[in-house]
C-alpha cells in the first residue's frame, strides 16, 4: 500500500512517469484537501517552504491555481518569466537551475519543449512541476480526472470524446486514459497527429488496462454515446507552424454544440480546459448549458496541483 513518502522529492514532468495506483492517492489527497477547504479548515502543511515559477507562455488558471495552492499550504512562491532572468542574456540552464535550487523548494515551469524542463530537472535536487509543456499538461489531466471521478464515482469503464487540436491537453487525457482504463476518441482533422512518445506509450498501456483510444476524423463516431465531451481550442500556444484561418477552416466540422451533445450519453457532461473561444470549438449554449462542469474542472486545478505540492514536498 503506497505511502505519503513514496513520493517525497520526486519530480512531476508527465502523467506517463505515474502509476495508476500513484494517480489515484494524488486525487484521493487532492480531495482531500478540498474538503478541509469547503470545511473552512486550515491546512498550512508546507509552512515555511518557497516555490519559483518560471513562466514562457501566458496564463490565468495555472498561475492562479498554484500560487492559491501555495498560500494555503503556507508556501511563498515567486513568479518571473525568462527575459526577466540571467537566461535572457545565456545563462546556461544548469547555471540556473542549480542556483533556484539553492533557494527554492520546488520550480514550477511553463514552457515549449518537454526536454526543457527535463534539462531543469536533471541539475536540480528539488522537486521540479510541469505547469504545461508542448508534450503534455499533467496538472491539467489530473484536474480533469477529479472532475471526471466528482460526476461519474469513477476513473475506468467509460467513453471521453475529445475534440480540439492535438496538443498537450489532448496528449495527457490519451495518456490518463491508457494508464486508467477507459477510452478516449479523438476527433480531428486527418493531418493533426500526436508524436510517437505519446503513441508508443499509450499502445503499450492501453494494451494492459484495457483502454481503447483512438482518432478519427468523424466527430459524430466519435462522441457517439460518450460519457464526457471534450472541447479544446483548434490553435494551441507554441503549436505546429498552421495559420490561424487555416485551423479554423480545418477544425470548423468538429465544433460542439447543442446538435453534437445529442450524440453523446443523456447524462453526458461537457468539458473544456480553457481559455476558449464561444463560437469555435463551442457554443455558448454547451458550455453555459447543464451539462458543463467546465468551471468545477477549473476549480479543481488549484486542489489537484496542492496534492502534488503536499506530497512531493512533505
Amino acid at each position: 500500500m503506497l505511502q505519503r513518502e513514496h513520493f517525497t522529492g520526486r519530480d512531476f514532468l508527465a502523467l506517463m512517469d505515474y502509476s495508476k495506483e500513484e494517480i489515484l492517492y494524488i486525487l484521493d489527497t487532492a480531495a482531500d484537501l478540498k474538503n478541509r477547504l469547503r470545511n473552512h479548515q486550515p491546512h498550512p502543511l508546507l509552512a515555511g517552504r518557497t516555490a519559483m515559477m518560471i513562466f514562457e507562455k501566458l496564463s490565468t488558471r495555472t498561475r492562479i491555481s498554484f500560487q492559491a495552492a501555495c498560500a494555503h499550504l503556507g508556501m511563498q512562491s515567486f513568479y518571473t518569466m525568462p527575459e526577466q532572468l540571467q537566461m535572457k542574456r545565456g545563462e546556461p540552464v544548469k547555471d540556473t537551475a542549480r542556483v533556484i535550487d539553492r533557494y527554492c523548494d520546488a520550480l514550477f515551469m511553463r514552457t515549449f519543449g518537454q526536454e526543457i524542463i527535463e534539462e531543469f530537472a536533471s541539475y536540480m535536487k528539488h522537486p521540479v512541476i510541469n505547469a504545461l509543456t508542448d508534450m503534455t499538461h499533467p496538472c491539467q489531466g489530473l484536474a480533469d480526472m477529479l472532475t471526471i471521478r466528482e460526476n461519474l464515482g469513477r476513473l475506468e469503464g467509460f467513453k471521453l470524446a475529445y475534440a480540439g487540436d492535438v496538443w498537450n491537453v489532448c496528449q495527457s487525457l490519451m495518456v490518463a486514459g491508457s494508464i486508467m482504463g477507459f477510452d478516449v476518441s479523438v476527433a480531428r482533422p486527418v493531418g493533426y497527429e500526436p508524436p510517437e512518445r505519446i503513441t508508443k506509450f499509450v499502445a503499450e498501456n492501453s494494451a494492459r488496462s484495457g483502454a481503447t483510444v483512438r482518432l478519427t476524423d468523424h466527430l459524430e463516431e466519435a462522441v457517439h454515446d460518450a460519457d464526457i465531451v471534450y472541447a479544446n481550442t483548434w490553435h494551441s500556444m507554441g503549436g505546429p507552424e498552421k495559420s490561424r484561418e487555416q485551423r479554423v477552416k480545418d477544425f470548423a466540422p468538429f465544433q460542439i454544440n447543442a446538435r453534437v451533445m445529442q450524440w453523446a450519453k443523456k447524462d453526458a457532461i461537457f468539458m473544456h480546459c480553457l481559455p476558449g473561444y464561444r463560437g469555435e470549438e463551442m457554443t455558448d449554449e454547451v458550455i453555459e448549458g447543464p451539462q458543463s462542469r467546465v468551471f468545477d474542472e477549473a476549480e479543481n486545478r488549484m486542489h489537484t496541483e496542492k496534492a502534488v505540492l503536499y506530497l512531493l514536498l512533505a
